[in-house]
């Protein structure tokens, strides 16, 4: 049994630091593998992105898209993945099912900025969802089967 002062890494686990700059039978002497003077072999020189004065390739693309920093980032859910967690029993269908019963069953992890039900899958039981968006086909299958599908005020106008 090892005690806890006999602890020590396995051998070769870490590497010997070059020792630099240590005469020249070392093989690391004088430059220490820098090469002759220049920008490279000073400290503090490597400018990301610099080309040596040629125009950057991130100045010589155009530039393209547009992204919405205030889009909302919704999880999916769909409609077979909501079915078979019922069949495996981690959620019940005969309550309401909202963003909480989804996080505690494992169909979701974190929930952003809501959930979005959608109809990919076929679901075969009656179940009363909350959700902050759902397709019109997840929906219209949600309601064929008499449950209901309950959206925000915000969400319902769109």
């Amino acid at each position: 049994m090892t005690k806890l002062n006999d602890l020590r890494d396995n051998k070769g686990a870490r590497y010997k630091s070059k020792r630099l700059g240590r005469g020249i039978g070392s093989g690391k002497g004088k430059t220490s593998g820098k090469g002759v003077k220049g920008q490279t072999a000073r400290t503090g020189v490597a400018i990301n992105g610099f080309e040596g004065g040629q125009m950057p390739i991130y100045r010589r693309l155009p530039k393209r898209g547009f992204n919405n920093i205030f889009a909302k980032d919704y999880v999916e859910v769909n409609l077979g993945r909501l079915q078979a967690a019922i069949a495996a029993g981690r959620i019940d269908a005969g309550k309401v099912i909202g963003t909480a019963e989804l996080v505690a069953a494992g169909l979701i992890g974190n929930p952003r900025d809501g959930v979005r039900l959608l109809a990919r899958g076929e679901l075969t039981s009656k179940v009363s969802i909350e959700v902050c968006g759902a397709s019109k086909a997840a929906i219209a299958a949600v309601e064929k089967l008499g449950g209901s599908v309950t959206l925000p005020v915000a969400a319902a106008a769109e």
